[in-house]
């Protein structure tokens, strides 16, 4: 797999894909070559799936014509203000604020403010899958990490996310 090493003041190694797909690793200098290495080859298969995703290889985030765009936002802005109202009442969260991008890399994030924004994008998959995003990036606001204890957080409102998570795999 080629890769661009990035090597700066930094404290910790990072794998980013460009929009164009390719691989830049951002390296705290003096980093060994085996290190970066190693790294690569333990995230190969999320760097493969991420180029695939930025590429726009799979349905569920090819590009959207203007006519689909504006079909897909205006679904997204009727149904997800509806799901994250529900959910954020589950949760006992609040967001600070929902927008509605067209981000083709994920389906949604969740800002250290507690904003929250999801990809028109989304609404091409089925609502099991979106129900799915909208409570992983509230849970973002609880637990502003993807560790154990966050899962479980999603586990208590949707005991299936591991099923409604495999819809969404590209």
């Amino acid at each position: 797999m080629e890769y661009k090493i990035i090597y700066s003041k930094r404290k910790s190694l990072a794998i980013q894909v460009t929009p164009d797909g390719e691989v830049l690793v951002k390296a705290p200098k003096n980093t060994p070559k085996k290190n970066i290495e190693e790294t690569v080859k333990k995230y190969s298969d999320w760097i493969e799936k991420t180029q695939k995703k930025v590429l726009g290889k799979d349905i569920g985030m090819k590009k959207a014509s203007a006519e689909e765009e504006k079909l897909l936002r205006k679904k997204a802005r009727e149904l997800l203000p509806e799901k994250v109202n529900y959910y954020s009442d589950l949760l006992g969260v609040t967001p600070t604020r929902l927008t509605v991008t067209g981000a083709r890399t994920r389906f949604g994030s969740c800002s250290g403010k507690n904003s929250i924004s999801f990809s028109f994008y989304l609404m091409r998959f089925p609502e099991d899958a979106i129900d799915y995003v909208v409570v992983h990036e509230l849970c973002h606001m609880i637990h502003h990490n993807h560790s154990k204890e966050f899962y479980k957080e999603i586990e208590k409102i949707l005991p299936d996310y591991k099923r409604r998570k495999k819809l969404l795999d590209l």
